[in-house]
């Protein structure tokens, strides 16, 4: 298969190239060339913001077509333009937030891809960007691409290597690094809170075999339900990182009533039995294991990040004054709620 990653030089489309080399795929790349194209690939130019940013795919024809960037709409759409009647299948990666978060309900329910979907246009019209970029691009899709199978691919958490190339702009290698450091960590209860991560190679090979099959439609591609938990992601970052840390388990209210941000201060964790919990970690995946979807143990997942981060293209932690939106609790808000806590006990 003559395969077509929009991207393809990290994290989801390094496991995309990875997973297409192992079935002898022919490979070409369209990016920047801001980072080096993985070996045995054809690598084109194209920077997608400008006029020209897909002339290098003039004339050339592919089995199927993976976008893995989605941060601007005119550059997706442009591609499906480009593309369409050169493609004979297309992914359109798309994230489970362009479901109607109203109808989602507060995690007493798994939801699947019958749930009703966000309306950008209207009275009723989401006002996150993040789901009316990427429900656009979903609609774009069906009409510039009518008549070529197409993949709405709705993923959620996806982690393992090569995640972020900053810490503070990652999830998993975020909690690896505060296990690392040692001493009291606050550690998001409930422990049991039931989590969706995925490895970013069990959705390579999921896209990849979506490809070949020529799969349509939207699929919601995320590990199953309870597959792990806030308790055991952090032990296992614990136990992998060699680490003697404390884990000091804070109730989901007092998290709330400190003013720590869920998701954002502390990754992964979202307070249990909310609507946004039910967004990200509330989902229903038969249908894409019913079309082959196996996903790893979260184990495999956290001690290969570890091995990643521990090698010679770990991540770093971002330099002062970075002004890229960051993720991570401050040591100092960290040690103070904590503190807070010992003297209420």
């Amino acid at each position: 298969m003559h395969l077509l990653i929009l991207g393809g030089t990290s994290f989801l489309g390094r496991a995309l190239v990875d997973e297409a080399q192992s079935r002898n795929h022919n490979i070409t790349l369209l990016n920047r060339g801001r980072k080096p194209a993985p070996a045995g690939v054809t690598s084109l130019l194209g920077d997608r913001l400008t006029p020209q940013g897909l002339d290098a795919l003039d004339g050339l024809q592919f089995d199927a077509a993976i976008d893995t960037w989605a941060a601007d709409p005119s550059a997706a759409i442009q591609a499906m333009q480009r593309l369409k009647g050169h493609v004979r299948h297309y992914t359109v990666m798309s994230t489970v937030s362009v479901y109607d978060k109203t109808a989602l309900g507060d995690g007493d329910r798994l939801n699947d891809e019958t749930a009703k979907v966000c309306e950008i246009v209207g009275p009723n019209a989401t006002t996150s960007p993040t789901s009316l970029r990427r429900r656009g691009f979903e609609l774009a899709a069906e009409k510039i691409l009518s008549g070529t199978p197409c993949l709405l691919a709705r993923c959620s958490v996806m982690a393992g290597p090569y995640e972020a190339s900053i810490i503070e702009r990652s999830r998993l290698p975020w909690w690896l690094d505060r296990m690392r450091r040692g001493g009291s960590v606050l550690a998001p209860g409930p422990p049991i809170l039931p989590l969706q991560i995925i490895d970013v190679r069990d959705v390579a090979r999921f896209l990849l075999d979506a490809a070949e099959k020529r799969l349509t439609g939207p699929y919601n591609i995320l590990s199953p339900p309870r597959s792990s938990s806030m308790g055991e992601v952090l032990q296992l970052c614990r136990e992998l990182t060699g680490s003697h840390a404390e884990l000091v388990w804070v109730p989901q209210h007092e998290i709330i009533a400190a003013g720590i941000r869920p998701f954002v201060d502390l990754p992964l964790w979202l307070e249990f039995q909310t609507n946004d919990y039910a967004t990200v970690y509330g989902w229903d995946t038969t249908k894409a294991q019913n079309q082959g979807l196996r996903c790893r143990p979260i184990t495999e997942t956290i001690r290969d990040t570890w091995d990643w981060m521990k090698g010679e293209h770990a991540p770093r932690h971002a330099p002062a004054g970075c002004d890229l939106k960051l993720l991570g609790l401050s040591p100092e808000k960290e040690s103070a709620v904590l503190a807070q806590k010992a003297e209420n006990r």
